[in-house]
């Protein structure tokens, strides 16, 4: 008897006990029924919570009629939600009518809505980690040939992110009445916001003007020949939006950008103590080239020290990791979004990146293809502009126009085919210094006289743009400071007086 005792036990401890899901139907029911007391309770929630975070399929269907009659401006109560579910249903012995009535007269107060959404939601979350945990173990354990450890990793990481993103980027369809609440949306605060913009403003009053700002999900290239000043442009806007950076609390505690922006720079060629000397003489007027060399006076010194403790707080955060994939890059730029936030994204430059070891060994072409690709659907992942930098090829130099036109992207066609705008920077200033004629000859006193013409002056060529005018503005560009800016124009100056 003993012995069959003992294997009685053994067997019961070798059997796995079942575990329900988390949930909470109370923490549903007592939601559910404030909602229909008072319709206000609805408002406390309606940011973060889903009928999809609800446990029990009926709570699911009557949160998403309730918020259906509600944003339609409608009333929410037992009377008019019942004619939405089927009579015929049997809810632990009730009818609808009868389940909607008990919720409503076993409603608490309004002031519990907000914990009760939470808890529905914390325990819908901790649901969604358990099924990628499952997936994670399940794959690892059967993962077919093709499907690299570190594969995995970074398709586990992008879950991760999805789902700390609230669910944001869920596959499948889109009703168009949504699409169209959000461009209403963006319109409104385009509307409120100063200078009307719908994107990010750049600081470049023209090329905002052009441009709208830069929109989010685009993937925007930024492409010319060494020495035009690309990085310097791209740092520009990196360090103008991070600057203007001015964020709020939402309701679930989460910063909600209102101003500017979080901005992370992926730095493959220059490192981060470049980049940040290039900022310092910008924004202190003191020439990069004295910064390295130290030869700066006190009064320059003491202009840095006041510059970099107010460049402090600003939300810019630079990657230097040289040579790395498109795949890394990008479970990089979750894990920045994940933890800090992120508003703009910057990578200087694309062919330095690397692809998959199968698509480099069928050629650098099919490479960047696979780089462009993932960097625009990079862009509408993480909703955020990219700001990709592109060399152009050598063809622009036989030309006699210099200007770079969209057949120069070097390498791949897909540069041109995935980008939402594709810029160039091209400054004639730069060409003209490299020809020089004999000083004192005609010819010299042309050249002189086209020199001053273009000197400090710059020029951004959008040549493709799918939400807005292809075009060209002009812009100051001080090559010693490695800054671009406004040019005076009649309309900005102030009043004259006779």
């Amino acid at each position: 008897m003993a012995l069959e005792s003992a294997l009685r036990k053994l067997t019961e401890d070798a059997t796995p006990e079942y575990r329900q899901a988390p949930h909470n139907i109370e923490a549903e029911q007592a939601l559910l029924g404030a909602i229909l007391v008072n319709n206000e309770a609805f408002y406390r929630v309606s940011d973060f919570l889903d009928p999809r975070h609800f446990f029990e399929p009926i709570h699911q269907k009557i949160y998403e009629v309730t918020s259906g009659l509600i944003r339609a401006g409608k009333i929410a109560t037992p009377v008019t939600l019942k004619t939405f579910l089927p009579a015929d249903a049997d809810i632990a012995g009730l009818t609808p009518a009868q389940y909607l009535a008990r919720l409503a007269a076993e409603a608490t107060t309004v002031i519990n809505a907000v914990d009760y959404g939470r808890t529905i939601y914390d325990l819908a979350t901790r649901r969604d980690l358990i099924r990628i945990g499952e997936d994670l173990v399940n794959v690892a354990y059967d993962a077919p040939v093709d499907f690299a450890p570190q594969d995995q990793i970074e398709d586990a990481e992008r879950r991760l992110y999805e789902l700390a993103e609230t669910g944001r980027y869920e596959s499948g369809f889109l009703r168009f009445s949504d699409a169209l609440k959000d461009a209403v949306d963006l319109a409104s605060k385009a509307y409120q916001r100063d200078g009307h913009l719908s994107g990010l403003a750049t600081g470049l009053i023209d090329l905002d003007h052009l441009m709208g700002g830069l929109q989010h999900s685009d993937l925007v290239i930024i492409a010319g020949r060494p020495g035009m000043g690309k990085t310097a442009l791209a740092t520009n806007v990196a360090y103008n939006v991070a600057a203007e950076y001015r964020g709020k609390p939402r309701p679930d505690g989460s910063i909600e950008t209102v101003s500017g922006g979080i901005v992370g720079f992926f730095s493959l060629e220059m490192s981060a103590e470049q980049l940040a000397t290039r900022i310092l003489s910008e924004q202190t007027e003191i020439p990069s080239s004295r910064i390295r060399r130290g030869d700066i006076t006190e009064p320059d010194f003491a202009k840095l020290a006041a510059a970099a403790q107010v460049m402090q707080s600003i939300p810019l955060y630079i990657d230097e990791t040289g040579g790395i994939s498109i795949a890394q890059l990008a479970a990089r730029a979750r894990r920045l979004k994940r933890q800090r936030g992120l508003d703009l994204m910057v990578v200087d430059y694309i062919q330095l990146l690397s692809g998959s070891s199968r698509r480099a060994m069928e050629g650098r072409v099919q490479e960047v293809t696979e780089i462009t690709t993932g960097l625009k659907a990079l862009a509408k992942e993480l909703n955020v502009p990219i700001l990709a930098l592109s060399q152009l090829s050598r063809q622009v130099e036989s030309r006699d126009d210099k200007r770079p036109q969209l057949s120069d992207l070097r390498e791949s066609g897909s540069i041109e085919q995935d980008a939402d705008v594709v810029m160039f920077v091209y400054r004639e200033e730069y060409y003209l210094r490299n020809k020089e004629p004999r000083e004192g000859t005609e010819e010299w006193f042309k050249w002189d006289a086209d020199l001053k013409t273009h000197e400090r002056r710059a020029e951004i060529i959008i040549g493709k743009q799918r939400h807005g005018p292809t075009g060209t503005v002009k812009l100051s560009f001080e090559a010693q400071y490695t800054r671009f800016g406004n040019l005076a124009d009649t309309d900005r100056l102030p009043a004259r007086y006779e």
